[in-house]
């Protein structure tokens, strides 16, 4: 056994103390600094609310805007009538970014705080020039097809001591100059199949042995590779994309031309029914302003009787026909009469704003806008079968969804493509060349000239094979694309069963509305004769001052509620052409692309021309199977006659353009 000396132990034991006292000593020897200490640049938090370094032009119409009206205002503005058509019409001129009339003056405005998720007339081009996975555009989609090329050059110079000079040929320093270009071409087809076309140049000078001192070799050539199996077919590849860009669940079956194509459809969906919301909230805010005014007309002609009606009274008590409890009635309905006028001006300002700011005008720009347009009066019954066949081909929702269905069919076919292994056919091409020069006319020995020669060629050909045995993820993405196909289709028919119930409310609204309106009518008419019959009698204080002044208070109610009824009634007329999906057609607006730059249309010139004077090839596929249609397909068609309709149902024949035949249900 060893042993240790205790003195070397103790001596041992010191040192690693002092070490650590070392180590632990902290202390810094005192420092004098001249001039005045600065402690500018020293944070005192590492986190605060910054505002960033962004210059923006604010619009006209919020810095030129006058104060908005209020009921204080004693300068009478100018009016300036307003048609629904020139208010719709502005509308759709001013709001590049479209608002819509439900979410203002919300604590949580989508406007203000989720600005991102507002639709506006810059999404199509949006989702059209998109380059990420999930959303790229149609431009990006076709990149997949765009040729490649790839070129690199790399020079280099080595020395090196050598040991065995026989085998450098006497050379006991061996030096060498290399240089390697390298080019290719790449291109995916249609079809699936991928061609390269490379070119390689190996440049070698040496001082050891060889033929020559320095020498050039390389090759000319092409590889070319199909799929067989999965992901083999035009049609996977319109859907999916090339399978060479497939990067498994990343990229999923999602990334082809169709695909693209159909979510560039979608959005213009989502755009279209953006602008029928916004259409809809402009009709509605019109005429919820036109009420205002209505309404502050009948409050105004409301309070002047009672004023009348109190100043009769007054001089009534003062001749003893009147006691001072009925000229204390008559003072109160003058006060509420007051109140109710200033109420519905304060709502004409209220509803003028909110008409402004769809319209995309200023807060105040000199003028009151009063609507010049009278609501409709005459009884429209619309007939339930047509409205509803109408709905279920032109609203834009269902249109979306039915996009969105084509999606996914596309997409399962694509997905079940890929169940099967991976099996590529491959094959290349070469020509092999040696020289010690690149160029010469005199000397047979250059690289170019052996390449001509193509006496040096290889070829090869193939298959290659990669299978994930059980397919356990391809399988998983098929049931996934299967049962969000079904979640759709189901999607879809609940989507119809909402569509015709909205419909059904919608006409019950009109036959509520209209019916009110003309009970409300009598009413008024009524109530204006109870009036007219009672004010020559309390002139003479022959009635009672309370049957007057609640006459008069029923006229006002009932002229309030007329026209409350009449506008509902016009927004229910509004409502259905909503429903129907043809709110747009209705106002007679169209969506259309905006003009292009002039490159553009030469450009599409160009393939005109191109299309129009090729000549057809019968050997080829050239036409892969429709995925869109210029009319609606599908869906019910009522023939029967219905028993409280006298004639069958029947649409326009370009209606039924690539559909089935109609059938009765």
């Amino acid at each position: 056994m060893r042993t240790i000396n205790t003195k070397s132990r103790l001596r041992t034991c010191s040192l690693y103390l002092a070490i650590l006292l070392v180590g632990c000593n902290h202390s810094r020897p005192e420092v004098s600094y001249l001039g005045e200490p600065e402690h500018q640049y020293y944070k005192g938090e590492a986190t605060k609310i910054a505002f960033p370094n962004v210059e923006s032009d604010t619009a006209e119409e919020v810095y030129a805007s006058g104060a908005p009206h209020t009921i204080r205002d004693r300068d009478k503005l100018p009016i300036r009538e307003v048609t629904l058509a020139e208010a719709v019409q502005s509308a759709l001129q001013n709001n590049e970014i479209i608002r819509t009339g439900g979410a203002f003056e919300q604590t949580g405005s989508s406007l203000v705080n989720a600005p991102d998720r507002v639709p506006s007339v810059y999404d199509p081009a949006i989702q059209e020039s998109g380059v990420l996975f999930g959303s790229r555009g149609t431009e990006a989609a076709l990149a997949a097809f765009d040729a490649q090329l790839r070129a690199s050059y790399v020079y280099g110079r080595n020395t090196a001591l050598q040991n065995n000079t026989f085998i450098t040929g006497g050379q006991a320093e061996l030096k060498s100059d290399t240089g390697a270009f390298a080019s290719s071409l790449s291109k995916s087809f249609a079809h699936g199949g991928s061609i390269i076309v490379n070119h390689d140049v190996n440049y070698l000078g040496t001082n050891g042995p060889g033929t020559f001192p320095s020498s050039y070799s390389g090759n000319v050539g092409f590889n070319y590779q199909l799929p067989l199996l999965a992901g083999a077919g035009t049609d996977f590849t319109r859907t999916a994309g090339p399978i060479t860009q497939s990067f498994g669940g990343l990229s999923g079956v999602s990334q082809g031309v169709l695909i693209a194509r159909i979510n560039q459809d979608i959005s213009l969906a989502d755009f279209e029914i953006s602008v029928q919301n916004l259409v809809r909230d402009v009709e509605d805010t019109y005429w919820d302003l036109y009420l205002a005014y209505r309404n502050y007309h009948t409050a105004v002609t409301a309070y002047e009787s009672a004023l009348l009606t109190w100043r009769i009274a007054d001089l009534q008590l003062k001749g003893g026909v009147r006691t001072s409890a009925e000229v204390a009635q008559s003072r109160d309905q003058l006060f509420t009469a007051k109140a109710a006028s200033e109420t519905f001006q304060s709502q004409i300002y209220t509803m003028e704003t909110k008409l402004r700011r769809l319209m995309g005008l200023s807060v105040n720009d000199g003028f009151t806008l009063r609507p010049a347009d009278e609501p409709v009066s005459a009884e429209l019954i619309p007939d339930w079968y047509s409205s509803l066949t109408t709905s279920l081909f032109q609203r834009t929702e269902l249109r979306r969804q039915k996009w969105n269905i084509k999606s996914l069919e596309l997409q399962l076919r694509a997905a079940e493509s890929l169940t099967r292994p991976r099996l590529d056919l491959v094959t290349g091409y070469r020509v092999n060349g040696f020289g010690d020069t690149l160029f010469s006319q005199s000397d047979s020995n250059n690289f170019y000239g052996s390449i001509a020669d193509t006496d040096q060629t290889g070829w090869n050909l193939g298959v290659q094979m990669q299978w994930d045995l059980g397919l356990r993820s391809a399988r998983a993405q098929v049931q996934n694309y299967e049962l969000r196909l079904a979640k759709a289709y189901k999607l879809l028919q609940e989507q119809e069963k909402d569509v015709s119930h909205e419909l059904a409310v919608t006409f019950q609204e009109i036959a509520r509305t209209y019916t009110a309106a003309e009970t409300n009518m009598n009413r008024l008419l009524a109530a204006r004769d109870n009036v007219r019959f009672l004010e020559p009698n309390i002139r003479e204080g022959d009635k009672l001052l309370d049957d007057l002044l609640r006459a008069q208070e029923r006229q006002a109610q009932a002229e309030v509620a007329y026209y409350r009824s009449l506008v509902e009634y016009n927004q229910a007329l509004t409502s259905l052409q909503y429903r129907q999906g043809t709110l747009l057609a209705h106002n007679n607006i169209q969506l259309a692309e905006g003009g292009w730059d002039t490159p553009a249309y030469q450009d599409a010139m160009h393939h005109y021309k191109a299309r129009a004077y090729a000549k057809r090839n019968d050997h080829t596929h050239e036409a892969p199977e429709q995925f869109a249609s210029d009319a609606p397909v599908g869906g019910v068609y009522f023939t029967e006659k219905s028993p409280t309709f006298a004639e069958e149902i029947i649409l326009p024949e370009e209606a039924f353009e690539q559909a089935p035949t109609p059938v009765a249900e």
